[in-house]
């Protein structure tokens, strides 16, 4: 997800930081709203938090259940979840639609990403070895089946693909955020070739995700950004929507190569025109000036 302050140099990384991109006027201590804000913040917090904890005790006794049962409680709990929390999501496009083994690709903006897209299109997640660490999510992500991998050690990515290619193969899904690093939204990365060599593998297609927040700013999870930090955030803003739009799916078996399918699969994602929020933009943010260029053109600190 989100960058650290000491990366190898491989790693992607995004020019995105909490204290320019992350800030909007309707965040921040006590809200909008003074002392009513503030309680409205402290019951989301505590009922967001108390939904995923119900999650992780109920998970050994769903474990219990039928599949298809149990991907149906799973879906409607991540939604309560992100509701708890206060954000509204939106949906557009024809998930149920699309059937059969699936790379589901995202851009990504946010912690919320993760169960936004769980809520619709359930799969194996890929992320980093750190969440494996996170308080409450951390475990409850290995027992959702987590593919986790370790960013700091470049010779584990050929097997994190492989592992990837043999749930595409056997007929599972995977969902993955090529970006590797999280962006404020009015930006975003370069999408790394790497686990797109998993849909080349199995002959599977890849299924491109949107993802936008508004107002991006409260939302947005980056930099070296706390956990702590983002949550309040967002249970501080007056309201979050999460517009979720799932494209076209992209047949691999189109594109001789990972880079071929990987750049197909970033235009896809970058070519919906979204309204933006531009009363969010920071007099000093950096994607000012990058917001008038392509996605692409914006991740040129991202290292290659």
């Amino acid at each position: 997800m989100n960058g650290s302050t000491a990366l190898p140099p491989w790693l992607p990384t995004a020019p995105c930081t909490p204290g320019r991109c992350a800030a909007h006027p309707e965040t921040g201590p006590g809200g909008p709203d003074g002392r009513a804000g503030a309680l409205l913040a402290v019951a989301r917090l505590t009922a967001g938090t108390g939904a995923v904890l119900l999650g992780v005790l109920l998970t050994p006794v769903a474990g219990l259940l039928p599949a298809a049962v149990r991907l149906a409680l799973v879906r409607g709990w991540v939604r309560a979840v992100v509701r708890a929390f206060g954000v509204r999501a939106r949906y557009e496009g024809t998930a149920g639609a699309v059937t059969g083994p699936l790379l589901v690709v995202a851009n990504h903006v946010s912690w919320l990403d993760i169960p936004l897209l769980a809520a619709v299109l359930p799969g194996r997640m890929v992320a980093k070895t750190e969440v494996r660490r996170w308080p409450v999510l951390g475990p409850l992500a290995a027992l959702g089946g987590t593919l986790f991998i370790d960013r700091d050690r470049l010779r584990a990515l050929p097997g994190t693909v492989r592992a990837m290619a043999a749930v595409l193969a056997g007929g599972g899904r995977v969902v993955v955020f090529p970006e590797g690093s999280t962006w404020c939204g009015r930006a975003g990365g370069r999408f790394r070739p790497a686990a797109f060599q998993a849909a080349l593998d199995s002959g599977c297609a890849v299924l491109p995700v949107r993802i936008d927040y508004r107002p991006t700013g409260a939302a947005a999870y980056v930099g070296d950004d706390p956990l702590g930090a983002s949550l309040w955030r967002v249970v501080t803003a007056r309201r979050i929507v999460a517009d979720v739009r799932i494209l076209d799916p992209i047949s691999s078996m189109r594109y001789p190569d990972r880079r071929a399918l990987a750049a197909a699969a970033q235009r896809a994602v970058t070519q919906p025109t979204v309204a933006r929020d531009s009363a969010n933009l920071p007099s000093s943010s950096v994607h000012q000036r990058a917001s008038s260029r392509p996605a692409a053109a914006s991740s040129s600190r991202t290292p290659a």
